[in-house]
């Protein structure tokens, strides 16, 4: 991995730090306490550290942790004076809560110092969606950029939604790849009449943020949001109930046992032959064609997000950020910024992770050995940073939906009553946080 190559306008930058040609020569023999979650993005990162300390003279110290675990740890951690962690990754939903608290470097003053930013770094080429929905606050919407907004974090095994199905199914019954929602429902509901004990679509379900994740999949393509622009509830809506009964939908003609599954469990259903199609992060296909671990290996399609009244796929997955309180905060973004460059996030796909930037999807070596990567990349085109709000007390709304949705699932609840009950209690919870209160005075 070459770095500091310097081209064109990025001469004038290096001129000023000139007397840093080597911007890692300062940190050598610094060893870096990084928190990474237990997941196959991450797992490839490690596999390249070995490279950045040869490169560099940093160490890197890795704490790895499962992903909600990481989260209760991070709580702690980042409260502290002073921090045990230089480098951390975080969940997208930990955005609000820390940019709120404080917690998250901003890292203008750090892409700003000539001494420390790589100046082909490229940052137009960090994929859009990703860095609106991980990296950047303090826009009109306080999530999303804006004006006023600033970055906090850079996407690092972000993810988008695809649906992956069984080509030997549907070649051996005529069946085209659903398109749309219509066909998409059409077919799940299909498959268990063609194929006895085969569901028609693997989903999360469960109770809390695995049944309200997997709603809110469906909500944003069919035209759907939790709140409008003045962010009144609308999740009960035409769009929010066409969404609920689109996931009971899936889940009642999906596998056996599909209302208790997370995202593993659905993905373990596909992989051992038990549902036709998989509609969920582009995290899991590696693991689709591992032959050690799935029994459908090499008979996996995969095409874009189906289209409702929109295509709008989901953005989630994993961001870097340097927390308030880390002990080596120059050198904590030199390790971020080498595994986000250009080469860096090339190196990291190659060894099975989520790229995050358009010019690493459109590799040819990476194409040649993950054939999938070209979906991929045409579905980030429409990935979604806006498909649930990252705002403080999305946790609650969140829990809500979920428990709301899974008496929808697996008690019968109305799709339109429970929804309302949510709208109703969403408004006071608003309130109570003091969204209307402007609106209120007037």
């Amino acid at each position: 991995m070459q770095h500091w190559k310097l081209t064109g306008a990025a001469i004038a930058v290096a001129i000023a730090g000139a007397a840093h040609a080597n911007p890692y020569e300062e940190y050598e023999g610094t060893t870096l306490v990084v928190n990474f979650p237990a997941h196959p993005h991450y797992d490839a990162a490690i596999e390249v550290l070995d490279q950045f300390t040869e490169e560099t003279g940093i160490e890197v110290e890795v704490d790895q942790l499962q992903y909600l675990k990481m989260r209760e740890r991070q709580t702690l951690e980042l409260t502290k004076d002073e921090g045990d962690y230089d480098l951390i990754s975080f969940v997208v939903f930990s955005k609000a809560d820390y940019v709120y608290a404080d917690q998250l470097e901003n890292l203008a003053r750090y892409f700003m110092n000539p001494e420390l930013a790589d100046p082909t770094y490229d940052q137009s080429d960090l994929i859009t969606g990703y860095v609106q929905n991980i990296g950047v606050a303090g826009g009109e919407k306080g999530y999303l950029p804006g004006q006023l907004g600033s970055a906090f974090g850079v996407p690092f095994g972000s993810e988008t939604s695809v649906l992956a199905y069984r080509k030997d199914i549907f070649e051996k019954h005529g069946i085209e790849p659903p398109e749309t929602y219509d066909e998409l429902l059409e077919i799940a509901c299909q498959i268990p009449e063609l194929e006895p004990g085969m569901g028609g679509m693997a989903s999360r379900a469960a109770s809390g943020h695995q049944a309200s994740h997997a709603f809110l999949l469906h909500l944003a393509p069919l035209g759907g949001r939790v709140f409008d622009d003045q962010w009144n509830p609308i999740i009960n809506n035409e769009a929010g109930v066409e969404a609920a009964n689109a996931l009971k939908t899936i889940v009642d003609c999906g596998p056996e046992g599909g209302t208790t599954f997370g995202p593993a469990e659905a993905a373990a259903a596909f992989k051992q032959g038990q549902a036709a199609m998989f509609l969920d992060s582009i995290a899991f296909a590696a693991g689709f064609e591992d032959p050690d671990e799935s029994t459908v290996a090499g008979n996996v399609g995969y095409i874009m997000h189906p289209m409702g009244v929109q295509r709008a796929s989901q953005t989630g997955g994993f961001g870097l950020a340097i927390p308030k309180n880390a002990p080596n905060k120059e050198a904590a973004f030199l390790l971020l910024q080498w595994l986000t460059s250009k080469e860096g996030d090339l190196a990291v796909a190659l060894a099975g992770g989520n790229p995050s930037r358009f010019s690493t999807y459109q590799n040819a070596e990476l194409n040649e050995k993950y054939p999938y990567s070209a979906t991929f990349g045409e579905a980030l085109q429409y990935a979604d940073p806006d498909w649930r709000p990252i705002i403080p007390v999305w946790g609650q709304i969140n829990a809500d939906i979920g428990t709301t949705m899974s008496q929808v699932l697996t008690e019968g609840l109305d799709p339109q009553e429970a929804l309302d009950g949510v709208a109703d209690r969403t408004r006071d919870l608003m309130e109570e946080a003091g969204y209307y209160t402007w609106t209120d005075a007037d």
